[in-house]
């Protein structure tokens, strides 16, 4: 914008040179009015030089801009004697009207088509129809530009969003593609040859072929709702897919919530389900349940194994073992959650709370 508005400046200061030329005979003071036309050139030099880096595009350099487009006005008296009809710099004072518009948008165009605007009057005995029609285009020229540099600015801003959005598909796919040519492949075949082999090989089979569902579905969900991180997603939809014959899900109908949230909660969700099917049983029931709470939301995972055992979860942690610690408590509390656990010989209910952020 100001590139442009660099040429525009040469073309409003050669109208105006060209006027002088023409008019200087008629001139009271045409002397002055030279060494006014120098230093409009020089500024006009000195202003697109400046304003070509946005580092020296400073508060400062914009109101000199306007000063010396008053200054040339206020002198339009001296040089051309009382009852001037048109101000020296003329429509040239127009580019630092314009340079604030474009720097501060429609509150700095306004502001200086108002100061040059009040300039003008003031050299004034008498105010034509065609002078306010003159002034009236600053105040609305100063007021349009401003806002449409604003309008523009929110575009490019919306646009690299948009770009940054589709770069990041790119990328999940791409990782994507990575994951099921390399990872699913092998735990498909750690599962076809474990179940072969027969044993406890069976068992990492069937490990194996739990991980490969997980996993695919993630990479699927992923691939095919890029925008989930940073748009809405429903979160009884997310729980829905974990529903099994065992597993019995209940949500109040849609419920969105960002959607990172909601792929966050529904991995806290299948992580305890995980843990039901290894500790309680591969057919054992479980049920989770959605709440609405108003400002907050409440997950709820029960089953009706033996419980958990008084330091089991401690111990885990000991040992290394962070599955409850991070897949759960971890992901819950990075998430600004909290959870509640009850256990005992009648089973094990997880309680979840999130604050909900919902947009629906």
């Amino acid at each position: 914008m100001f590139r442009a508005l660099a040429w525009l400046r040469v073309v409003l200061l050669a109208n105006t040179l060209a006027i002088f030329f023409y008019r200087w005979q008629s001139y009271e003071r045409p002397g002055l009015g030279a060494v006014v036309m120098g230093a409009l050139v020089f500024w006009t030099a000195l202003v697109t030089w400046a304003y070509d880096d946005a580092a020296r595009r400073g508060p400062v350099l914009l109101a000199a801009d306007v000063v010396v487009a008053v200054l040339a006005i206020l002198l339009s008296p001296w040089v051309k004697g009382p009852g001037l009809s048109a101000t020296l710099p003329g429509f040239w004072v127009a580019a630092a009207v314009l340079a604030c518009a474009i720097h501060w948008r429609w509150v700095g165009g306004l502001a200086a088509a108002a100061l040059v605007s009040l300039a003008d009057f003031s050299v004034r005995s008498h105010f034509r129809q065609q002078n306010w029609g003159n002034v009236f285009l600053l105040l609305i020229g100063g007021l349009i530009v401003g806002f449409l540099v604003g309008l523009l600015h929110q575009m490019a801003l919306e646009r690299d969003r948009a770009e940054r959005t589709a770069a990041a598909a790119a990328e999940r796919q791409r990782l994507a593609r990575m994951v099921h040519d390399g990872v699913l492949q092998v735990l498909a075949l750690v599962q076809k040859r474990g179940l072969e082999i027969g044993g406890e090989t069976a068992e990492l089979g069937r490990l194996a072929g739990e991980q490969e569902v997980a996993l695919r579905g993630i990479v699927q969900h992923d691939t095919l709702t890029p925008a989930s991180l940073s748009g809405t997603l429903d979160l009884s939809s997310e729980l829905a897919r974990l529903a099994t014959p065992t597993v019995t899900v209940s949500t109040p109908g849609p419920f969105g919530v960002p959607g990172a949230l909601a792929t966050e909660v529904a991995h806290v969700v299948a992580a305890c389900l995980s843990n039901v099917r290894h500790h309680v049983g591969q057919d054992a029931p479980a049920w989770v349940l959605l709440e609405d709470r108003g400002p907050a939301f409440v997950v709820s995972v029960r089953d009706e194994g033996p419980g958990i055992p008084d330091g089991r979860l401690s111990a885990a942690v000991a040992d290394g073992r962070l599955g409850v610690s991070e897949s759960i408590q971890g992901r819950v509390a990075s998430l600004g959650g909290s959870a509640a656990l009850e256990t005992g010989s009648w089973g094990t209910e997880w309680e979840f709370t999130f604050p909900s952020g919902r947009t629906s």
